[in-house]
């Protein structure tokens, strides 16, 4: 769809030192539309990337962010969202490069194609070997969520946003018109919102909220230049998270 462009920020070299280590999910989020047929194989490996638990290769939180650019291709994607479409392009601007689908962003950090899995598993083992990051933590009071930040300095530090994402861990779609017409789509992790809760500087903090559109969530504590800093995730609702969406 857009250029298929390798695209690498090397922001692996700025300090960070977490007050307590703290083992994280690396974020991988994919910038991917329903419109696009290029996308299904990118999706699908989200998709495995979702299923798989923590091992020996760590563990990783996939987020679909479904952009709006692509909805006037006879086919409207019913998870589209402008905020998605904003986060990539100021992921395009930091990377100086084009904003296109499918494309996967590695904790903030590298920016590829989306569905080229050796590319992206490598990125995320690169990633991995950055260390710990900022604890965080992500939890239910009732009908609220909590978010934690622990304490931490270094770069980066003096002005994080805390985000909540939510989402939905799975949705078939059956695509009716446009360029994937016909096709039935599974689909993971798709985000259904997105809020910024504040800023952190570096000392310990906590943030509420009333519980983000989405069967689950997810919290992102990304600095200024894109890192992602620290990540948690929030268990999803015991019933309701496969739906058919159909338009």
């Amino acid at each position: 769809m857009r250029p298929t462009l390798l695209i690498a920020a090397a922001l692996f070299c700025a300090g960070l030192r977490p007050a307590t280590a703290a083992k994280r999910p690396v974020v991988v989020e994919l910038f991917t539309s329903q419109s696009c047929s290029s996308c299904p194989p990118a999706e699908a490996l989200i998709g495995r990337l979702a299923r798989e638990t923590a091992g020996e290769r760590g563990d990783v939180l996939p987020l679909a962010f479904h952009v709006t650019y692509w909805n006037h291709l006879n086919w409207r994607d019913p998870f589209a969202l402008a905020a998605a479409s904003a986060r990539q392009e100021a992921y395009a601007a930091r990377f100086g490069g084009p904003t296109y689908t499918p494309q996967a962003v590695i904790d903030g950090r590298i920016g590829l194609v989306g569905s080229d899995e050796v590319g992206l598993r490598a990125a995320i083992a690169r990633v991995q070997e950055t260390g710990p990051g900022i604890p965080v933590t992500l939890g239910r009071d009732g009908e609220r969520v909590v978010a934690q930040i622990g304490a931490g300095t270094g770069a980066g530090t003096d002005s994080a946003r805390v985000l909540l994402i939510g989402y939905d861990p799975s949705h078939t779609t059956r695509v009716l018109r446009g360029e994937n017409a016909g096709r039935t789509i599974e689909q993971a992790n798709i985000v259904r919102s997105l809020q910024d809760l504040g800023r952190w500087s570096g000392t310990a903090a906590t943030f509420t909220s009333p519980r983000p559109e989405g069967a689950s969530a997810a919290l992102l504590l990304q600095a200024v230049d894109g890192r992602i800093l620290g990540a948690a995730r929030l268990a999803a609702a015991p019933a309701g998270t496969v739906r058919e969406a159909v338009r």
